[in-house]
């Protein structure tokens, strides 16, 4: 008897039930699957097979059922086949928009630097906030295994785990069921101690594992959230003699280079990213040390789901302001314009 369409999304139905509660599923339910469209005995009858195919099981007479390990083999399997293919696809969309966008932001700074006769920096978009959709945990090796994690925004992102004894595919299996159960849509600020806890009293013997994929999961939202920095027309600095005294200019050169504290300029333009537009700091008010002679004027820029990031432009507090603020809008427009359609 072979396993067509509908047993198969009927399977899937009772797996899917069984996760959320824990309890035998019956006919009933199944056909309040309103996708499904089927009715309660042909739902039975469909049952059956899949019990005689020994993909579901009845734990008591006129309970329902529950998955039995070769159904939860054909599930995961499924599941694997789907989830790889959607992420080698995904891999390859990020790294080409990630190519351009690194040209794009690039060009942009230059082109923001000659127009101003400013220096100017624009970081790279970073999201806030990110949570996990999907883990996936496959054997490497007897010593090794490789945690493929999606985050939103479909960012996929890989870490090799070494393990002190060699796991079987039964358990690798297993451990992805629980971990997605439990954490999938959940950002590593809602994962705290108390799920961990559990996690790891579910997992049993292999609760150091399920620990360090869940510290993998927080490394690969701390990368998320750093940012990278371009810059161009630092030496537009010594066009103005006001910046040139008492060693300001290299100084700034400095910062420019160093690029720790235009890092502080994005989080603190970021951390004021509510007010969406355009900020302006004059002299004191600057955010940053070096900056406090100059003039900053920086903006939020949006790629959507949450993806920020800023424009600076420095220069002395007499610059233009007009066409530098005007600029920006127009930039962050074309930007958000650009990106919004992807």
């Amino acid at each position: 008897m072979q396993l067509d369409e509908r047993k198969f999304r009927i399977l899937q139905a009772i797996i899917q039930n069984y996760l959320e509660t824990g309890e035998p599923v019956g006919s009933r339910t199944i056909s309040k699957y309103s996708d499904l469209n089927l009715s309660s005995a042909t739902i039975r009858n469909e049952m059956s097979d899949l019990e005689e195919m020994g993909y579901i099981l009845q734990p008591h007479t006129s309970a329902g059922r529950i998955p039995s390990d070769k159904g939860y083999r054909l599930y995961v399997d499924h599941m694997m086949e789907e989830k790889d293919k959607e992420v080698q696809e995904l891999k390859e969309l990020m790294i080409s928009r990630t190519d351009r966008m690194e040209q794009v932001l690039k060009q942009v700074v230059k082109v923001l630097a000659t127009n101003t006769n400013y220096a100017t920096m624009v970081s790279t978009p970073r999201s806030r906030g990110n949570k996990l959709k999907f883990i996936q945990l496959s054997k490497v090796n007897s010593t090794q295994i490789l945690a493929v994690i999606m985050m939103e925004r479909n960012l996929v992102r890989n870490r090799v785990i070494d393990v002190t004894e060699e796991l079987d595919q039964e358990t690798v299996l297993k451990l992805n069921i629980l971990l997605n159960s439990i954490l999938n849509g959940l950002s590593i600020e809602e994962i705290n101690l108390n799920m961990i806890m559990a996690l790891k009293e579910q997992a049993g013997a292999h609760s150091a594992l399920v620990g360090d994929v869940i510290d993998a999961v927080a490394e690969v939202i701390r990368a998320e959230e750093e940012v990278e920095i371009y810059t161009s027309g630092a030496t537009n600095i010594f066009r103005y003699p006001e910046l040139t005294e008492n060693g300001k200019a290299s100084e700034l050169i400095s910062a420019f280079e160093e690029k720790k504290e235009l890092t502080d300029l994005v989080n603190e333009t970021m951390a004021n990213s509510e007010e969406r537009g355009i900020q302006i700091y004059i002299g004191q008010e600057a955010p940053v040390q070096t900056m406090k002679d100059c003039s900053v004027v920086t903006a939020t820029y949006e790629l959507g789901e949450g993806m920020q990031g800023t424009i600076g432009i420095i220069g002395p507090k007499r610059m233009d302001y007009q066409k530098v603020v005007n600029t920006l809008k127009t930039l962050t427009e074309q930007l958000d314009d650009i990106y919004g359609r992807e």
